[in-house]
């Protein structure tokens, strides 16, 4: 392995666009943490079970899927300047949609706002992650793109601290006991203004994205489009589909996003399961952001020394060991042992990511990033899986026991199952690509 201290990790020529291109994973971290909490908060406010609730997550994380390969092939014919601005405007336009789903008050209409505002984020996506890739020596890419992705934390502590302050905090309904026995009427108010809060913050948001919109269109960027001709695109899935540590690093990324997902969601039903407000559960998933974001910088850190596969394995193995206190603990300890997971979740989708891709031409890098983004998918079916075991016994989150725990801790078996794949996938990287290399 080349001694990865002395090349550069950006190029001082690319400085400024690398700037902007990180603020972009703010952006998405801060929409991806707002959403989380309204899980919950759809649950009360519409009387939904927890599988129902989750809806919010399908529709959010089903919008990549169905949008990162139309997002690719874009970007195939123009550049990823483009493929952000048209990010940005869909963006801005889902989270608008949330006034006049307010209006309406129908939970279809609050999820057809995420599904569009998702469209966005997975032009970000498919750009951003290549886009950071290729700022630089590909020695250090891996770790430019860690880099960028420290970015990300920042904006779900933001988005996190603004559903808490600004949703969670006001909704009348989370104030009841027993929101479902009050009168049509009383409740037919309160779910009126408690609807009017969930829309403010992504109302304020689709004008702030307005403003960045408008940033990077007057910006300049490196140029990206390949200048010569780009080789069909069965030729560029075909080599896709043969390369055995792309395709695996699409289900490890389905995987951790799924896992990623059903950690940060089901925290505040874990926290119900011991008696705690949805309140007191945000700072507990406010705690799991920064131990997530201090793990994304500590990781980045270690990079420069350990290989990436490697520190990927070691990583998961831990989440696995933090996972199991979550399943087998049934107290606050367990609460604890769920935050803690964020710490070893905070490596795993930027190195995949750059493990996957770490290999590939530009061109196939822009189709495979397609693949990698679309893996999101796993954050929209995975948490709807954990939603049914919760909902075993009932719409509550202890109604009953599945091996000797409650169902909320037994249906954290879902994530350790994904980052023992992961762990797997570390090592394999690790044993057949670099160790071969050092």
């Amino acid at each position: 392995m080349k001694d990865l201290k002395k090349i550069p990790v950006v190029p001082r020529k690319n400085l400024l666009p690398f700037i902007l291109i990180t603020s972009l994973f703010a952006l998405w971290g801060f929409a991806n943490a707002v959403t989380d909490p309204m899980v919950q908060a759809f649950k009360k406010v519409l009387e939904l079970s927890n599988s129902e609730a989750a809806w919010v997550q399908m529709a959010f994380y089903g919008g990549y899927f169905c949008m990162a390969l139309p997002a690719a092939m874009f970007m195939r014919k123009y550049s990823y300047k483009v493929g952000i601005l048209i990010g940005l405007a869909l963006y801005a336009t889902g989270a608008l949609l949330f006034y006049p789903a307010a209006q309406s008050e129908s939970f279809l209409f609050f999820c057809l706002g995420l599904y569009v505002l998702t469209f966005g984020l997975a032009f970000l996506e498919t750009a951003a992650n290549p886009y950071a890739l290729a700022m630089g020596p590909k020695e250090t890419a891996t770790q430019r793109l860690n880099l960028a992705q420290s970015f990300n934390p920042v904006g779900l502590i933001a988005g996190l601290f603004v559903a808490q302050q600004f949703v969670l905090k006001n909704l009348q309904s989370d104030d009841i006991v027993d929101f479902s026995a009050l009168e049509e009427a009383s409740k037919a108010l309160i779910r009126t203004t408690d609807l009017l809060v969930i829309r403010d913050p992504y109302v304020v948001l689709g004008l702030f994205i307005t403003v960045v919109f408008v940033i990077f269109l007057v910006s300049k960027m490196p140029q990206s489009k390949a200048d010569a001709a780009m080789p069909k695109i069965g030729e560029t899935f075909a080599a896709l589909g043969k390369n055995s540590k792309y395709t695996s690093g699409v289900l490890a990324q389905i995987l951790y996003v799924g896992g990623q997902i059903m950690c940060w969601t089901y925290i505040y039903q874990y926290a119900e399961g011991i008696g705690m407000s949805s309140v007191t559960a945000g700072y507990y998933q406010m705690a799991a952001f920064v131990l997530f974001t201090i793990g994304r910088a500590i990781g980045t850190y270690l990079l420069r020394f350990i290989s990436s596969g490697k520190l990927l394995m070691y990583f998961a193995v831990l989440a696995m060991f933090f996972d199991l206190g979550t399943i087998f603990i049934e107290s606050i300890v367990g609460l604890y042992c769920l935050v803690a997971i964020s710490f070893f979740m905070s490596l795993m989708f930027p190195t995949i990511y750059g493990i996957a891709l770490g290999d590939l031409s530009e061109e196939q890098s822009k189709v495979g990033s397609a693949g990698l983004v679309m893996a999101i998918v796993g954050g929209a079916l995975m948490p709807k899986l954990q939603g049914i075991i919760i909902d075993a016994g009932g719409n509550g989150v202890a109604d009953t026991s599945i091996m000797g725990v409650s169902e909320v801790n037994f249906s954290f078996i879902l994530p350790l199952l994904c980052f023992a794949f992961i762990a797997w996938y570390g090592f394999t990287v690790f044993k057949k690509y670099e160790s071969t290399s050092s």
